[in-house]
């Protein structure tokens, strides 16, 4: 039975906040902080959020409100209130956007004035025209000393001209539908915002930790201050602490935004968040669960959705060109004519208003219908380069195969037994989160094979894992790895593995203490959907499939023969070599994409155009990619592109509608009509295109892969 507490009593102060209602679940504070323009709500909200047993956390700067939905339970509350009582450094860093969002109460409230306000006498119709405006004229005059001529001065401009003039419905109406767009984008965000949190907060539910001299695994809410964590080349830090053994290189980018990796050794504080990309490190723990630095995704979700495509930005760039334009009409109208009331109807027609709206309306919605299909985009940038991609290249592993690995063979060394071979593997593997590894672990717990314990564990990124068993050397990789680097011998079984290869499956040696201990094969079967996946991106205007592996030429080809689809074929590649062709084929001028999941795929990953991850892949690719799949079904490829494309078209015809619109609009001005007509059409043509920006764009992405036609004959080089 869940354990509850009585509510913390009205009046009651937690630290800045003060409690201004309470029921058993749910608590609403007051602070005047949260109104404070260097208060960062975004992160608090996200840190908040965070703990376990909150449900949701809403923020209302205006009203200095909060409130938080638990569970009930005491020491829910207590996390909530130590958390109020000593707010992080990073809670005061100014947001990345000061501006209060509009809500719908705003905007109907703004209505309703304008529509009640012409049922009132002239004083006050000016008054309330001259206040509800107030804040769009100051806006414009302080736009037009600080970055010029922009679309906020044209429309001060207009609203000005209109209550100088006492058209105060007239005003009325552009302030209320410049209300109404900044909502309706706002709402787009929201959503968006909300879909990404869920899909973007890294999910670690156990981790590695020494007791009693041995590594265990054991979830991460077992874990407390003064434990040692263990973290390898890949995972995710999921505390906070102080590197107590190992040195490595540490990926920070989704704490700090800066991309280059730190080196850490000994004595260097770690911050959860972060990713190892190299080496392995043993950590004593200092914070756990929602007391670590995990909530500042948050604040980088908000980076994410507010970043600008290219789109995006040439819309705004475009929009605020046009101010001028309109201002030099309604000037050029009044000289002719002498006629105000034209110039004003002029003025009233701003191209600008859609052009600049439309665009990220659009974004934003596309990036939240692609959500709901299972493709997270981080960031606009993400779904404008998709477009214009026209290459996309895969890593063979985990993507065009279904990663689901099994053990077809084991053959053992002079001396030891299947068990045997099998043990060692399994043993030195179980820390690796890798497809390769879970496969060998697997097959040892099917067998009930007792793993042997280990002392020690270092991973070769994309070559192998050499581990400290019963005191003796274990080597289990690639042959690259055991024969080459290692100098293992291997020529006894070289006639074996090149027959296991020949009906492609791939081939881990292990070894111990310098002697081949055998060989373990694995089956990696394609995925049922990639060769339809593939014709629908060749329809889809893809001209150009490349595959990238390090298996052995063998394997590699019998993958490429049940894919006709593949232009271009590279086997036996380092990791370096697979950024090193993507940089090649970014040199040839083509826009590319990368499709892959493991930790040998983050240079790839970000030297491409756009880097696409798969949903289980390791942490570091995760972090690395600019857009991943949520579904195990790589149909989701062909959605994203599809979102990409529809995003963009959807884009250019609200771009041809506002010209064309607001062209005929114009016109009409110009011969005469009055500027509240000029004004409704004007307005009524904007919430028009916005609403169709919005609808178009989030409407239900089609799942089903398009027909396309077999590639060209491909290209085999290693």
């Amino acid at each position: 039975m869940t354990q509850t507490q009585a509510p913390p009593a009205p009046g009651t102060r937690v630290g800045h906040f003060r409690v201004a209602h309470a029921l058993s679940r749910r608590v609403r504070l007051k602070s005047t902080l949260l109104g404070d323009p260097a208060f960062d709500a975004v992160y608090f909200q996200a840190l908040l959020e965070a703990l376990p047993g909150v449900f949701e956390v809403r923020i209302n700067g205006r009203g200095a409100c909060l409130v938080v939905v638990h569970d009930g339970r005491p020491e829910t509350w207590d996390k909530v209130a130590a958390c109020l009582r000593s707010l992080p450094d990073e809670a005061f860093a100014p947001a990345l956007c000061d501006e209060a969002p509009v809500t719908g109460s705003d905007v109907a409230v703004k209505a309703l004035v304008t529509i009640a306000s012409q049922a009132l006498p002239w004083p006050a119709r000016a008054l309330l025209g001259w206040s509800m405006a107030m804040g769009v004229i100051v806006k414009g005059v302080e736009t037009f000393f600080t970055r010029g001529l922009k679309v906020e001065t044209l429309d001060a401009t207009a609203i000005s001209l209109a209550l100088v003039r006492g058209r105060y419905f007239t005003a009325g109406s552009i302030t209320t539908l410049l209300a109404l767009g900044q909502y309706l984008e706002g709402q787009s965000e929201e959503r968006s915002t909300a879909l990404l949190k869920g899909l973007m907060r890294p999910q670690v539910e156990k981790v590695w930790t020494v007791r009693d001299g041995v590594e265990v695994q054991l979830p991460v809410g077992e874990i407390a201050p003064g434990d040692l964590v263990v973290c390898g080349a890949g995972e995710l830090i999921p505390i906070d602490g102080v590197v107590a053994e190992g040195e490595g290189s540490v990926n920070q980018s989704s704490i700090s935004g800066e991309s280059v990796p730190v080196h850490i050794q000994p004595g260097d504080a770690v911050i959860s968040g972060s990713v190892v990309e190299e080496g392995r490190l043993t950590i004593t723990v200092e914070r756990v669960g929602s007391e670590t630095s995990m909530a500042r995704i948050g604040r980088f979700i908000d980076q994410s959705l507010r970043g600008k495509s290219k789109t995006q930005t040439k819309s705004a760039a475009l929009a605020d060109k046009l101010v001028p334009v309109t201002l030099g009409l309604g000037g050029l109208m009044l000289l002719a004519t002498r006629d105000v009331n034209r110039a004003t109807s002029v003025l009233t027609v701003d191209f600008s208003c859609a052009v600049k709206l439309a665009s990220p309306v659009a974004v934003r919605s596309g990036m939240y219908a692609a959500g709901q299909a299972g493709v997270l985009l981080k960031g606009a940038a993400a779904l404008d380069a998709l477009q214009d991609v026209d290459t996309i290249v895969f890593d063979k592993t985990g993507t065009l195969t279904t990663g689901r690995i099994a053990v077809t063979d084991i053959i053992p060394g002079e001396g030891l037994t299947e068990t045997e071979v099998l043990a060692l593997a399994a043993g030195a593997e179980e820390h690796y989160d890798h497809p390769v590894a879970r496969a060998v672990v697997g097959e040892a717990r099917r067998r009930e094979i007792a793993l042997p314990p280990i002392s020690r564990v270092d991973f070769i990124v994309a070559h192998g894992v050499a581990a400290s068993i019963d005191g003796k050397h274990v080597l289990v990789g690639s042959h690259h790895f055991v024969a080459e680097d290692e100098g293992v011998a291997c020529d006894h079984l070289e006639q074996t593995a090149a027959a296991l290869r020949g009906q492609g499956k791939s081939l881990l040696y292990v070894a111990r203490e310098g002697r081949l201990a055998g060989l373990i094969a694995l089956r990696d079967d394609p995925r049922p959907e990639a060769a339809a996946v593939l014709a629908a991106l060749k329809a889809s205007g893809i001209g150009h499939i490349v595959v990238l592996t390090g298996d052995h030429k063998d394997t590699a080809q019998a993958l490429a023969r049940a894919l006709p689809q593949v232009d271009e074929l590279h086997y036996e590649l380092k990791p370096e070599d697979k950024a090193a062709i993507v940089a090649r084929l970014k040199g040839e001028g083509r826009t590319l994409a990368f499709v892959g999941d493991g930790v040998n795929d983050a240079p790839a990953l970000v030297t491409a155009h756009v880097g696409i991850c798969m949903p289980k892949g390791a942490d570091l690719a995760r972090e690395a990619a600019q857009i991943l799949l949520l579904h195990e079904d790589l149909h989701t490829l062909v959605v994203a592109r599809q979102a990409a494309v529809r995003t963009n078209a959807i884009i250019r015809q609200t771009f041809g509608a506002t010209i064309g619109c607001n062209s005929l609009i114009m016109l009409l001005a110009t011969a005469g009509m009055s500027p509240v007509a000029a004004a409704l059409l004007h307005n009524a043509s904007t919430i028009g295109i916005l609403g169709y920006a919005a609808m178009a764009a989030s409407r239900p992405l089609a799942q089903r892969p398009l027909a396309g036609a077999d590639a060209p004959r491909r290209k085999e080089l290693c």
